[in-house]
Formats: structure tokens, sequence, C-alpha cells
């Protein structure tokens, strides 16, 4: 290489190696290094919620923390790893830098795509969906990128937000078995339920280089044919008294029919008129019973005093003649002065006649 080529505008005697993320979402970059050749004395400065990791000839040298750091021989832990400096413009030794995000990813979503089965003890088998939201962040740089990151140049939340969700509706719905909460109880128990999930998906996290540091439940929801009879249950228990309910809406809609000059009120009018004719049948049967004793032909009742004046038979009051001996229970007369005599007197009570 002449002169000429080292002191070319391409050629840089000092490098800065520092990463500015303006993007929100990405959780590894990797820095673009001319022909992956860093040079002796290089500034590598790493911010706060960063971290830089050195890869050298395929594997991981160090990791570097927020700070700024002069890449020469001796003062570097990652020179150990990466071997002798030589001096010049230009070092031998290809080297890859990769930023990794440490800060916390926030409001990431997550849902049951498919209902989850439970055992419930009110409602027996019921399905549930559920969704909410998480947080994460990067806890080990080097697994992160051993695990799922690679070679990438850029590394977002959105390559791994599917994995991560099928894990955590995984570890949900297993911590929702597990905690044996009745479905009726579940809105109560929101927090206890998403740190007991957090804490069961932990592990998960942690093998891919991550932290799960918030798990939120915003809603567990039940079939809709379910939640209409909890509806109507809860109806049944504010209405208390059906009878007394079914009367106050009658009349209600009475009123209502009665305002209205429209169809509503020939409703109403037709409501009332059916009550009315019903009140009547029944007033009609009671009276027909009460007068059949006074019909032509009919049998009337047996009277508790009435005997036959011969035989002393008990008979139907009105009777003429005895069902039993056949005598005649018309009044005897007197014979002198035909005075109606009484049943069994032995002289009449006007004249003295002797009767007989």
């Amino acid at each position: 290489m002449g002169i000429l080529d080292r002191l070319s505008p391409s050629a840089q005697f000092i490098e800065v190696i520092e990463w500015l993320d303006n993007s929100g979402d990405t959780m590894m970059y990797r820095f673009p290094v001319r022909d992956q050749e860093i040079k002796n004395g290089a500034q590598l400065i790493v911010r706060e919620s960063q971290a830089a990791v050195f890869v050298h000839e395929g594997q991981i040298a160090d990791v570097f923390g927020p700070g700024r750091y002069s890449v020469e021989g001796g003062n570097t832990p990652v020179l150990s790893k990466l071997g002798a400096w030589k001096h010049g413009f230009n070092s031998p030794i290809k080297s890859e830098v990769y930023f990794v995000n440490t800060k916390q990813f926030t409001d990431l979503k997550w849902g049951t795509s498919n209902p989850v089965m439970m055992r419930d003890a009110d409602f027996g088998m019921v399905r549930l969906r559920a969704f909410g939201i998480y947080s994460m962040r990067v806890a080990d740089p080097r697994e992160m990128i051993k695990q799922i990151a690679g070679t990438n140049a850029r590394f977002v939340t959105e390559d791994i937000e599917g994995q991560l969700k099928r894990t955590l509706v995984s570890g949900f719905s297993d911590a929702l078995g597990e905690s044996k909460i009745a479905a009726l109880d579940l809105a109560s128990n929101y927090d206890e339920l998403s740190r007991f999930s957090r804490t069961k998906l932990q592990d998960e996290f942690k093998s891919f280089g991550l932290e799960l540091t918030k798990f939120v439940i915003e809603n567990i929801s039940l079939p809709e044919d379910v939640e209409a009879a909890m509806d109507k249950r809860t109806s049944m228990g504010v209405l208390g008294d059906m009878g007394k309910y079914t009367q106050f809406e009658a009349a209600q809609a009475m009123r209502d029919a009665a305002q209205n000059p429209g169809g509503g009120a020939g409703l109403g009018a037709g409501l009332g008129a059916g009550f009315a004719v019903g009140n009547a049948m029944a007033g009609a049967m009671s009276d027909a019973l009460k007068q059949r004793g006074s019909e032509p032909g009919a049998t009337p009742p047996l009277s508790a005093g009435a005997k036959c004046v011969k035989c002393g038979a008990a008979m139907a009051a009105g009777s003429k003649f005895c069902n039993e001996c056949g005598a005649s229970q018309a009044a005897a007369k007197c014979s002198n002065c035909q005075n109606e005599l009484k049943p069994g007197a032995k002289f009449c009570e006007e004249c003295g006649t002797k009767v007989g």
C-alpha cells in the first residue's frame, strides 16, 4: 500500500464506533466496519441501555458496557482474545462489533388466537379468551446473539415477537389451569395470575437471553352463550319477586300504550279487552253454578230439615211426594173449617175438630 492510499479520504486515522438508535424496536445492530477491520486506536462509545459485543473469527471475544473505550494494545480485555495489534492505519485482524439494545421494549401485545379450554366448578367445561401486554429486555447479550440474532445486520422485535407470543399463550394457559380460579372470580385475580404467569415464563425467556419484565392480563372473556346465561342469572337476581315485576311491567305497558295513540294503544286495548273477557267468563261460570239448582228439570239439593210427613224419610226441599212411601206432602186441612193442619196434629187449631 502506497503513501497516497494511506492518505486518501476513505482512510481514517482513528475510527469512532458508536450507534444512535432512532427506530425504537431494534434489539441488535451490527456496526458497518470497512472490510471488517478495526484500526488500532479506534474509539468505542457505548451509551446507557446499550452493550457492545466484539466478535472475532466467529467467536464472541468480549462484551462492553456503557462508557468510552480506546481500542489499543493492552488496555482493553478484548485484545487478549483478538491477539496482537499491528501498528499502522489498517489492522489485519478482522472483527465485528454488534450493538445490543438493553432497554425495555414495552407495550408488546399478546393474545389467544384460539380459546383456552378450562374446567370450571360453576359452568363445567368453558372456553376462555384472553389478551394483554408485556415488556421485555435483553438480559444476556451473548446468549441473545447466540440463540436468536445470529449474524443478522439488524434484529428487531418483530423477528422474535411471534415466537414470544406463542410462548406466552402456552405459559398463560398452563398457569390458568394450575390456578383453578373459578371463572366468576377471574376478574378479581388478574394481578395474582399475571405475577404467577410471569414467574412461570421467566425460564423460557432466559433461554433466549431475554428477561420478561412485565406481564399484564387486560381481559379474560367467556363465550357469548355463557355470558348471555350469566346476564340472565344476574337479571333474575336483580328483579327479585317475579310476580310483582310482572305486574309492574304490565302496568308500564298499559301506561305507554295509553300515551301512544297509534298501534301501541291498540295493543294495550286488546290486552285490556282480553282481561275483561276473562273476568266476564269467570263471572258467568260462577253465576251458572249458582243458578243451576233453579233451572227446570234440575234436581234440587237435599235439605237437612225436610222429612216425609208419613214415614219420616229425608226428602229434597220442595218435594210434593215422598220418594220412599209415595205419600203426598201437601199440608192436611181441617174437614170443618179448611184450615191447614200442622204435621201430626190431632185437632184443628181453629175450630177444635178432631182430625181423622
